[in-house]
C-alpha cells in the first residue's frame, strides 16, 4: 500500500527514521570524539588526508558542504592549527589547503575513531544487514 491507501504514521516515514538514526549517530560520534572536532571538521580532515592538497571549493564539493559551511569549517581548522592554506603557485588568485603536521599526526587516530563510531552505529544489525543498509543508503545519495 502506498500514499493515501494507508494512514499516515510519523514512525513509518523515511525522513523521520533517518533523522532519528542521524541523532543516534551524532550522539555516538560525540562519545567517541568528544567536542574536539565536529562531524564536518572530521569529514574535512579525513577528505584532505585522502586527497592531499586541494582548493577550498574542491574540499566543499568532496565533503558535500556548501561554500559558507566549508569556509567556516576551514577557518576553524586553521585556527586549531590542523590545516594550512597557501597560495596556488599556478594561480595566485586561488589558495590551496592541506593538513598541517599536527593535522597529519591525527589522521590514524581519526580513522580508528571513525571506524569505532560506524561500528557503534551499526551494532544493532548483523554483518549482512550492515552491508545491506550501507548499500541502500548509498543508492539514496
Amino acid at each position: 500500500m502506498r500514499g493515501a491507501e494507508r494512514p499516515y504514521r510519523l514512525d513509518d516515514q523515511v525522513g523521520y527514521i533517518l533523522r532519528l538514526a542521524s541523532q543516534r549517530h551524532a550522539t555516538l560520534f560525540l562519545a567517541r570524539l568528544g567536542s574536539d572536532l565536529t562531524p564536518t571538521q572530521f569529514a574535512a580532515m579525513v577528505r584532505l588526508a585522502e586527497m592531499g592538497q586541494c582548493s577550498q571549493n574542491e574540499l566543499g564539493r568532496q565533503t558535500a558542504m556548501d561554500v559558507a559551511t566549508v569556509k567556516g569549517v576551514v577557518d576553524r581548522l586553521r585556527a586549531k592549527g590542523l590545516v594550512t592554506q597557501n597560495a596556488d603557485p599556478g594561480d595566485k588568485r586561488r589558495s590551496l589547503l592541506s593538513l598541517s603536521q599536527k593535522g597529519k599526526a591525527m589522521i590514524a587516530d581519526l580513522h580508528a575513531r571513525g571506524h569505532a563510531v560506524t561500528a557503534d552505529t551499526l551494532e544493532p544489525l548483523d554483518p549482512a544487514e550492515q552491508e545491506t543498509l550501507l548499500a541502500l543508503l548509498r543508492r539514496l545519495v
